[in-house]
């Protein structure tokens, strides 16, 4: 199912419903490795979201989520992707995913991003060609080439 949505300048009036999205998806996740602290969440998803290159998901005219797309001078760090939970298993961040992708793939760049352990996120970036660089005991780190080609 194709859904129409649309990338959209994050602001400050989106810190709040943005963070919320994080904790709606992340928080049984980061429970599960004794990490969920409210206060941490927001601290930790202030700092992503000062970054240059966060942008806002919107579908229709609804805040659905957010994205971290940050270009550097050797490689493209992907964070903060999160969707409401009513968006997932509808192919919506596949689509959103591969658009990503495809821009690092013109920009002729590499993509990096962590994954919490025993998130389902990691087999949903290895079937768009992401491969385990490494791990620590939170989080793995994935890298994709430039121009490599998921399933």
């Amino acid at each position: 199912m194709s859904t129409t949505w649309r990338f959209a300048p994050a602001t400050e009036a989106h810190f709040e419903p943005l963070l919320a999205i994080r904790i709606e998806v992340m928080r049984e996740h980061l429970e599960r490795v004794f990490r969920y602290h409210p206060e941490r969440a927001r601290r930790i998803f202030r700092e992503h979201f000062a970054e240059p290159g966060l942008r806002l998901i919107v579908v229709g005219d609804e805040t659905a989520g957010c994205v971290g797309f940050r270009v550097g001078e050797a490689e493209i760090k992907i964070d903060s992707f999160y969707l409401a939970r009513r968006y997932h298993n509808r192919g919506l961040g596949a689509e959103i995913l591969k658009v990503l992708l495809a821009e690092a793939d013109a920009l002729g760049l590499p993509c990096e991003l962590d994954v919490l352990l025993g998130s389902p996120a990691d087999r949903f970036y290895e079937r768009h060609g992401f491969v385990k660089q490494g791990e620590d005991n939170i989080e793995a780190n994935f890298r994709r080439a430039a121009g490599s080609r998921g399933h």
